[in-house]
């Protein structure tokens, strides 16, 4: 079983941490029951959840997170989903843009929507429970990513107090215009921490130029070592080692490299 242990005094970027993080994004996908329970194995003792479903014909059945905080550390944790799926709604028409009410710039309209509808009692909650100067974090893999690094864009901007102490996703697509991630970046220097695995086909998504990832990028190689962002050349070097290592199934790196367990196991490898 893996041992995970939060130090709830932290207030910057650590492996450790990063680590953490990806463990509570993957708890995101369990049943309200498993959350709470294991939320509070962790130390934290507030827990609540949410999860609101989607009307047809919108892609996605229901849009799920939660919030775990104490005395010390708040976490907010949204859910993936399948990389099949999320590869399909990023190719259709929920790929247009809409304006961005809480920002400067345009957003991904299914992911505002996906948002939209949790965001007012997610804010709600965090404004009642940061009452001690709590560091606040979010974190979500896949949609997840995406829906954690918009809702941490909102909250600040709706709430300047709540600025995060830390965004990380792993996986996650790209959201907006670069107009509102090169607002992003400048608001959240040093705080937001992109980990990409490898041919991961989902953080390839939507398609570039009319949509831009943020800045900050953390870049798991063919061989599962974490590194800095990677320079263009070597960064395709490697990606082609990864498309290539499986010659029995070709073509499906990119989906295996998507998954979350893949983040954690490689995750587990750079802890030791």
């Amino acid at each position: 079983m893996t041992t995970i242990s939060f130090d709830h005094a932290t207030t910057g970027y650590s492996l450790a941490h990063a680590r953490c993080l990806a463990y509570a994004a993957e708890l995101a996908y369990k049943d309200e029951n498993k959350v709470k329970a294991t939320a509070k194995n962790w130390g934290f003792d507030r827990v609540t959840f949410f999860r609101v479903p989607h009307t047809p014909p919108f892609p996605l059945v229901d849009t799920q997170a939660y919030i775990a905080a104490n005395d010390r550390m708040i976490v907010v944790a949204f859910r993936g989903t399948q990389p099949e799926e999320l590869r399909d709604w990023l190719s259709d028409a929920n790929t247009l843009l809409t304006p961005y009410a809480a920002g400067t710039g345009m957003i991904h309209a299914g992911f505002y929507r996906a948002l939209d509808v949790v965001h007012p009692a997610m804010l709600d909650t965090l404004e009642d429970w940061r009452t001690n100067g709590q560091s606040l974090w979010f974190t979500g893999h896949s949609l997840g990513g995406a829906l954690a690094m918009l809702a941490a864009a909102r909250t600040y901007f709706e709430d300047p107090s709540l600025l995060a102490d830390g965004v990380y996703t792993f996986g996650q697509p790209r959201t907006c215009c670069p107009l509102l991630a090169a607002a992003y970046d400048k608001a959240f220097r040093g705080r937001m921490f992109r980990f990409v695995n490898n041919n991961d086909v989902v953080a390839q998504l939507p398609p570039a130029p009319l949509f831009q990832h943020v800045a900050e990028e953390r870049y798991f190689d063919a061989k599962g070592k974490l590194r800095d962002k990677m320079p263009v050349v070597a960064g395709l070097t490697d990606r082609l080692k990864g498309r290539t290592a499986d010659l029995l199934a070709p073509g499906t790196d990119g989906i295996r490299d998507h998954f979350i367990n893949a983040y954690l196991a490689n995750f587990d490898a750079n802890a030791r």
